[in-house]
């Protein structure tokens, strides 16, 4: 949505609209910053497919001045029920992507909101954005982001912040790190931690305690239960040293424990076990299109009447057919 017509400068000073409620239309967001005289578009992002509002948008102005003047005002302002965020636009994707000058935060108290958490980095440099993660019903989970626009800054406020008591909790600051950069630990990490399951139902944290005790001390031994208190099958052992544990894992992998074969690994946390799914899922993505690759047959121009059958006997002389539609 745009204003009427008029001369616009080379270069608009855009900001980007964030945490926008799915119900707000680029008239709502055009009225929310009509009080800016140089206001020349807004938009909202929306997917293709099905028109959805992705929550997000741009405003443009001619004047660089209404722009700073809009991040002040709107920035942590409600919308339709909800605190938008406004910053520049950074519409060059090397630099979103490069994670320079982006800080990740965590272990915060509930107490804290976008604008807390401004206040808090501000005071090291100039913040292009600072956001906490809130779930669908408003609740903080806990962490967030904010971006700097120089390294140094977020490297002082790194240094400043990470382990200071903010409430009642002992908040994390620390480089962002993508996901896609995030390394697995390699088979030399060390660790303690042992995943084990396909246990029978009946088998004892004891029984299991005499049996990996033989390997060295053990700090803790759980077998996962449900709310009646029965097994569900799998648990948890934690040795003092990782020596011990690999000497566990090694030699308990795959042993006979009443009726059933044990399965014993290292423990992984929650993104290890994503991020190693993601790899072995393209993996796979990647060996599908490398067996197809050119055996795959467009055909257009087939009357409405030809069903699928047909047209698979039609091709089936040529060759073993994997799908025809």
């Amino acid at each position: 949505m745009a204003v009427p017509p008029t001369v616009l400068p080379a270069t608009p000073a855009s900001l980007y609209v964030g945490d926008l409620h799915h119900d707000v239309t680029d008239g709502q967001l055009f009225d929310a910053f009509s009080e800016f005289k140089s206001l020349a578009s807004v938009r909202i992002c929306r997917d293709s497919s099905t028109g959805r509002s992705l929550c997000y948008g741009y405003v443009n102005f001619i004047s660089p001045q209404d722009a700073i003047r809009a991040i002040e005002v709107k920035n942590n302002s409600t919308l339709n029920g909800k605190v938008i965020r406004v910053c520049w636009s950074r519409r060059d994707p090397d630099a979103r992507r490069s994670g320079k000058g982006n800080v990740f935060v965590k272990n915060l108290s509930d107490t804290i909101n976008n604008a807390k958490l401004q206040e808090m980095f501000q005071k090291f440099g100039n913040t292009l954005s600072c956001k906490v993660v809130f779930s669908e019903e408003g609740n903080s989970k806990g962490y967030g982001f904010v971006q700097f626009e120089s390294e140094e800054s977020a490297n002082a406020a790194i240094e400043k912040l990470n382990g200071t008591m903010v409430g009642d909790k002992q908040m994390y600051a620390g480089k962002f790190v993508r996901k896609s950069d995030r390394i697995l630990p390699s088979p030399d990490a060390k660790y303690t931690n042992l995943y084990f399951k396909n246990l029978d139902l009946d088998i004892s944290e004891e029984h299991l305690r005499e049996k990996f005790s033989g390997f060295g001390k053990i700090i803790s031994l759980v077998i996962a239960k449900d709310e009646s208190g029965a097994s569900k099958g799998f648990g948890f052992v934690n040795f003092d040293d990782p020596d011990d544990a690999r000497r566990a894992m090694e030699a308990m992998n795959g042993s006979p424990i009443g009726s059933k074969t044990l399965y014993v690994a290292r423990a992984q946390k929650k993104a290890e076990r994503e991020q190693l799914l993601k790899r072995l899922f393209e993996e796979r993505r990647k060996e599908q299109i490398m067996k197809y690759q050119g055996s795959n047959v467009y055909v257009k121009n087939v009357d409405d009447d030809v069903s699928d059958n047909e047209l698979r006997e039609l091709f089936s002389q040529c060759g073993t057919i994997t799908s025809a539609k």
